[in-house]
């Protein structure tokens, strides 16, 4: 498993299933850096080393394309197990692949927009956006008004938004919310790119203006520590970001804003629109694994209502969507209202057997169009160019 607070979670929660099954768990807990080459070579043998693992969606078209996970489907029926709960796009991104359910979403880290609702709320503020955009100061409904509040708080070493440029994951990611934001996405319902497209030329023109003119110096190069350190420290107005660090702004440790500010979905082209990319892992059994029975168990059991809730009570990032609608859940994090919509209303990244290459080439071309090194137009059409090439060599493309 990841090394990440929601694998802490569960580890609080382990003695219980030991306890109730005889069943002893071990975890073996790796930085995301070195989890791919750990399991490749268990997954490819006869019989590995490891009964279950945690797939990032990254690589769930590989996974499933090299025939490394064995379906559950099996398992669901003969246990009764409701899958019903679930948030569709979390299944659709880490669950079901062609209609063949491979996997149980473990925790969703999908982005959203974080905001200051205190220079919402400022009557000064509201006053004199009102009169510069003859519209209210509020939550944004749109894209287009996210926009001119950005524009608006950007004033006397105040920035209006703070991204995270760095290549190559965090740019790629971070861009897609502006792309959905805009109305664009990456490929049609054939798999051909959609990036020489208006909306996306829309989305990284702004994405360059946000980074040049309305964010703090050296964004272009920040990941998400130091984006989220500018934001913690008062320092803009608002971040787009996963919707894990949201808990951390509420901790007085990391954060000079507790109580200050707010997660929303990105908004898009219209109130009833979102530009919210989704992300999310999931709990699968290796085709490999040497105590498939056992790991189902355990699959079983930590998905469960009961265990699910108590890992968002700590402060977990669920995936169903009976532990979001939770009274004692919701008492303890009201936010999390907010959170389910996000989730409802969020896109997912092109899951392919090449995604992580994609990923790579994203990043590359879009921070070549932030440094001036390449024009909007021409970075697009290289990415384009060379998705459609993955798309074509795995089969998604006819």
């Amino acid at each position: 498993m990841e090394s990440v607070p929601d694998t802490q979670y569960v580890k609080t929660l382990v003695p219980d299933f030991e306890k109730a099954t005889g069943i002893t768990v071990n975890l073996e807990v790796v930085n995301y850096a070195e989890m791919h080459t750990k399991l490749v070579p268990q997954l490819v043998s006869r019989k590995g080393g490891y009964s279950a693992i945690v797939v990032d969606f990254y690589w769930v078209g590989e996974f499933i394309k090299a025939g490394w996970l064995q379906p559950l489907d099996e398992r669901i029926g003969a246990d009764h197990f409701d899958t019903a709960p679930y948030i569709p796009a979390l299944m659709d991104l880490v669950g079901k692949v062609d209609g063949t359910t491979y996997m149980l979403p473990f925790y969703n880290y999908a982005m959203g927009l974080t905001y200051r609702t205190d220079l919402l709320a400022d009557p000064a503020n509201q006053k004199a956006y009102e009169v510069a955009n003859n519209a209210p100061l509020r939550a944004p409904e749109t894209w287009d008004e996210y926009r001119k509040q950005v524009a608006f708080f950007t004033k006397d070493g105040f920035n209006g938004v703070v991204n995270q440029g760095l290549r190559p994951d965090p740019i790629a990611m971070e861009w897609s919310n502006y792309l959905f934001a805009n109305g664009g996405s990456f490929h049609d319902a054939n798999w051909k790119s959609t990036l020489n497209s208006p909306e996306a030329k829309a989305a990284l023109d702004q994405y360059i203006e946000s980074i040049d003119k309305y964010g703090p110096l050296g964004s272009a190069s920040f990941s998400f520590d130091e984006a989220f350190n500018v934001m913690a420290q008062g320092k803009a107005y608002s971040y787009i970001t996963y919707n894990f660090f949201r808990t951390s702004l509420d901790n007085p440790s990391q954060s000079s804003v507790v109580g200050k500010a707010e997660i929303m979905p990105v908004p898009g082209v219209t109130p009833e629109t979102s530009g919210s990319l989704n992300g999310a892992w999931g709990w699968g059994i290796p085709k490999s694994s040497p105590n498939p029975d056992a790991a189902w168990k355990f699959l079983s059991w930590v998905e469960s209502f009961p265990i699910a809730k108590a890992r968002a009570l700590q402060g977990g990032a669920p995936t169903r969507s009976d532990v979001f609608d939770d009274a004692e859940v919701l008492a303890k994090y009201p936010y999390y209202r907010d959170l389910k919509r996000l989730l409802e209303r969020s896109h997912n990244f092109p899951t392919f057997t090449y995604t992580p290459q994609f990923v790579e080439i994203l990043g590359r071309e879009l921070s070549l169009a932030v440094a001036k090194e390449k024009t909007s137009e021409a970075a697009l059409a290289t990415i384009a160019s060379e998705f459609d090439a993955l798309a074509l060599k795995d089969g998604k493309q006819k």
